[in-house]
Parts: C-alpha cells; sequence; structure tokens
C-alpha cells in the first residue's frame, strides 16, 4: 500500500488550509443532515460519508474544472469536494425546488452539470459503465478531460465493474476508477464477497495501471492520486486507484450495524483523518489552533445557512408533480 513519505509538491500552507476547511466542511455538513434526518426534516436514505473525507478531498483536488465526476449514493462529501454550494445540496435532500436537482433526487442523487458533477447514482455499480461511455466520447471528441468514477468495494463484485474495466482497457479511455473501500458492502464484510480480497489486482488482470493508498491519510491520497493522473494524461489510459477507508457511521440511516464490532470502529476512529492532517498543519506552523477554532465557527455558520436555506424553500406545485415523468403527449 502507498504511503506518504513525503510531503506531496502539491501541498503548501495555502492548499493545506484549504483541504483542511473542506474535510471539516464536509464532517460537519454530514453530522448536521444526520440530525435533520432524525428530525424528519430529510426522508428517504441517507447514507453519511464520516470517517472517508481525506478520499473525496484528495481526489478531487487533482481534477480540472473541465474533468467529470461520478459518485455512488454516498456522494455528499464528493459533491461539496467538489464546490457544490451546499445550501443547494442541502435543498436538494429537503426536497425543495431549490435543489440541484429540483428537489427530485434527494440525498442519493446528487447532480450538477455546471459542475461536471454527474450523480449521485443509487444503483450500485450502475455508473461504471457510464463512466467509461464519457470517457470514450472524450477521447472521440479529443478533449484532454478525465472522467473520475468513486465506487466502493462492493461494487467490484457486481458485473458492471468488470464489464467496465474491461471496455475501459479495451478502448484504452483516459477513466481514473476510484474504489472506496470501507471494509463493508452494506454489511457483508470484505473477505466474504471477495475470492481475491487484494482489489487492486482486479485492475491489474484487466491490464489497468492500479494502486492502492491508505485512504485515511490525506496526503497519501494526494500523492497516489496526482502520480495516477498526470499519467492518465500522458497516456490516455485507465488507471485504478483503491483507497482503503472507513465509515464511522453506519451503512444508513436504518443500519442497525450488527455486523461489525463497536471496538473495530474505535480502533479506526483513531485513524480519523482530520485530526491526523490538524496535527500536521499545526507541526508545520501554517496554522494555530485558535485558527483551527476560527475554521470550526466559520464552518458552523455555513451549515447552519445551508439548513436555513433548504428551511425557506419551496415545495414542488402539485400540478407539476408529473413533470419530467409522464410525456405530455
Amino acid at each position: 500500500m502507498l504511503q506518504a513519505t513525503t510531503i506531496p509538491k502539491s501541498i503548501d500552507a495555502k492548499n493545506g488550509l484549504l483541504h483542511l476547511y473542506q474535510m471539516l466542511l464536509i464532517r460537519r455538513f454530514e453530522e448536521k443532515a444526520a440530525e435533520q434526518y432524525s428530525k424528519a426534516k430529510i426522508r428517504g436514505f441517507l447514507h453519511l460519508y464520516i470517517g472517508e473525507e481525506a478520499v473525496a478531498v484528495g481526489v478531487t483536488q487533482a481534477l480540472t474544472d473541465d474533468d467529470i465526476i461520478l459518485s455512488t449514493y454516498r456522494e455528499h462529501g464528493h459533491a461539496i469536494a467538489r464546490g457544490i454550494n451546499p445550501e443547494v445540496i442541502m435543498a436538494e435532500m429537503y426536497g425543495k425546488l431549490e435543489g440541484c436537482s429540483r428537489g427530485r433526487g434527494g440525498s442519493m442523487h446528487i447532480f450538477d452539470v455546471s459542475k461536471k458533477f454527474y450523480g449521485g447514482n443509487a444503483i450500485v455499480g450502475g455508473h461504471l459503465p457510464m463512466a467509461v461511455g464519457m470517457a470514450l466520447a472524450s477521447k472521440k471528441q479529443k478533449k484532454k478531460t478525465i472522467t473520475c468514477c468513486f465506487f466502493g468495494e462492493g461494487a467490484a463484485a457486481e458485473g458492471e465493474f468488470h464489464e467496465a474495466l474491461n471496455l475501459a482497457s479495451i478502448w484504452k479511455v483516459p477513466v481514473l476508477f476510484v474504489c472506496e473501500n470501507n471494509l463493508y458492502a452494506m454489511g457483508t464484510a470484505l473477505k466474504y464477497s471477495h475470492a481475491e480480497t487484494e482489489l487492486k489486482k482486479k485492475g491489474v488482470s484487466y491490464g489497468i495501471e492500479a494502486s492502492s493508498v491508505d485512504g485515511m491519510d490525506l496526503m497519501a491520497v494526494i500523492e497516489a492520486t496526482n502520480s495516477a493522473v498526470q499519467k492518465i494524461r500522458s497516456n490516455g489510459k485507465p488507471y485504478l486507484l483503491v483507497c482503503n477507508t472507513y465509515r464511522f457511521r453506519a451503512h444508513s440511516m436504518f443500519d442497525a450495524e450488527l455486523y461489525r464490532d463497536k471496538k473495530e470502529v474505535e480502533e479506526w476512529k483513531k485513524r480519523d483523518p482530520i485530526p491526523q492532517f490538524e496535527q500536521f498543519l499545526l507541526q508545520k506552523q501554517w496554522i494555530t489552533a485558535a485558527e483551527i477554532a476560527t475554521f470550526e465557527r466559520k464552518i458552523e455558520i455555513s451549515v447552519q445557512k445551508a439548513v436555513d436555506f433548504a428551511e425557506a424553500g419551496t415545495w414542488e406545485p402539485l400540478d407539476q408533480l408529473t413533470k419530467f415523468v409522464y410525456s405530455e403527449k
């Protein structure tokens, strides 16, 4: 597994503070979302990203505004890291018209064309073939863009995963496959669903260069992603990056979480990527404890503004409920 033995070249005081802010914003947003869900303000399903923030921030920092992103239903962190306004995301989760999908997608279908963020996809593995198609379109159009596809290790046991990697390799398309391996596909441990648990080997078997990285270490993710993206831009070929990470919360808000030991969760929490990176910044004297506290207050205000925006949002009129669903003819 790749480790960050040196500070990535892209990390300086300015970027370091930005990355910390993004991770903290994702964490506090998710915590607030859980709170609003418990109040029945957010309905349907809710899958929290708490614990995995280093992956979203570490990967997206390597992408340009022209690059494409596809994600799973645990996508709030990716959306925030991509720069989608938290107010618009919260409004979408509330089901309000001011949401990025007019409130029609909800938590599992965050979508923003202006950010080239194409979901939020609820079908496990369903977006991997889409990512290959988008990358193929970029290649045919001679665009220098990369398609980045986030998915969990559960999707790596699906047929779409193998079909997507096979075609991506044959067609030599510029796609970055990012597997967020949090060890439990819903409630099934990795060892029970994969005959080969070293997931990067699955990419190698299709002739795709692959690597794995500690997904709890922001700098390791940045270093690995920067290297992968550089290779894709130079050779136009796909790459599989496996980020070994852990979700601190249950699979979803309905999950009784009977499949993993509480001691295991507590051990992983000791590797929380946010305090780890805070300590790095403090040691480099790029931030002070007082400035971290200021970050927290600023983020608290930002997250509350997102809630207030969603609360003040408007419901879709009843006479428009069939719009975009049934043909007018």
